[in-house]
């Protein structure tokens, strides 16, 4: 368990620092920070201090050996834009992502794993083959699309959910945080809602696929047989059986759905990590768009070794292969 700990870790610092080392030579050839945080109107005797200042003034090679040297001492640098600690700033907005990404999560499970358990237990039926039809428009919709007319419906003309904003918060463990709220949630429903459809697409076709693999095998018709109970044998031997998968997925969706949340956020004004990888892009923000990605490469590698761990729960096989 040690070895495999220790070769988890290695993997993990070996892709981090490929990945800034990619993000360090992209960001320098699509453009120069300093035509966007300098205006036109500085001389030149102040441009060349303030490019002194922020470490533009070097080769890319010496700026890149710097930040791994601050890295290793867990400075990740200053944001050009608000000039406080960078990491600092990515972990003050994530919050926010994390609890929108989880609810869309959450979402996706309680609306799609019934739904998938349906159209899996029943595939002939009408109802199950209206649920197949809507995961199938669920995958087809694009988010931005769905978002506005989530919008139109529930915010402008119903007047039933707020459009944009993160609401009423408050502070637990040192970050603020809308699930404690009512006015929170009122606001978090149709971001989450318009992020999870995806997701719940996704559920639904994945629980449809495992249901029906898993009902033919021998020990469900032995559990017939026994004379269970038919909400046992689906609790207990189908449904455990189809989570296997659904769980590697999902752990993989919420690290993807961390990452990906910009468009949701942008279009929903949530003030998460998304909206502001997206405004440090627009400003090349260097130190602030690589924190961001290290922290999502990190929760990435967390993920999946949680992941892991669940599978060794939920399989027994694994248990065993591990033993072995």
């Amino acid at each position: 368990m040690t070895a495999w700990l220790l070769r988890r870790v290695a993997q993990a610092a070996v892709v981090v620092f490929l990945m800034t080392l990619i993000v360090f030579v992209g960001l320098h050839a699509i453009g120069n920070p300093v035509d966007i945080l300098i205006g036109q109107d500085v001389d030149q005797v102040d441009r060349a201090r303030i490019i002194a200042e922020l470490g533009l003034d070097k080769p890319l090679w010496q700026q890149y050996l710097g930040f791994l040297n601050g890295a290793l001492h867990g400075n990740l640098g200053n944001s050009f834009v608000y000039n406080i600690p960078a990491v600092e700033l990515v972990i003050q907005r994530l919050p926010a992502t994390l609890e929108l990404a989880i609810s869309a999560l959450t979402f996706a499970v309680i609306i799609g794993l019934p739904l998938g358990l349906i159209a899996g237990l029943y595939p002939d039926s009408r109802f199950s083959k209206m649920i197949m039809a809507g995961s199938i428009v669920g995958f087809s919709l694009p988010t931005f699309w769905v978002a506005l007319m989530l919008i139109m419906t529930f915010s402008v003309s119903l007047g039933w959910l707020p459009a944009s904003g993160r609401g009423q918060t408050v502070e637990f463990l040192g970050f603020q945080w809308s699930w404690l709220t009512a006015d929170g949630w009122l606001h978090l429903i149709l971001p989450a809602l318009n992020l999870s459809l995806f997701k719940i697409s996704l559920v639904i076709r994945l629980t449809r696929a495992g249901v029906r693999d898993v009902m033919p095998l021998d020990f469900v018709k032995f559990a017939r047989a026994k004379g269970l109970s038919p909400f046992r044998v689906v609790c207990v031997h189908v449904l455990r059986n189809t989570m296997i998968p659904l769980v590697t997925v999902l752990g993989l969706e919420l690290g993807s759905t961390i990452a990906f949340a910009v468009i949701t956020e942008s279009i929903f004004a949530w003030p998460g990590a998304g909206k502001l990888i997206l405004d440090s892009l627009n400003a090349l923000d260097r130190p602030v768009i690589v924190a961001y990605l290290i922290v999502v490469v990190c929760l990435f590698v967390t993920l999946n070794l949680i992941v892991d761990i669940l599978y060794k729960v939920l399989d027994p096989r694994v248990r065993l292969e591990a033993s072995a």
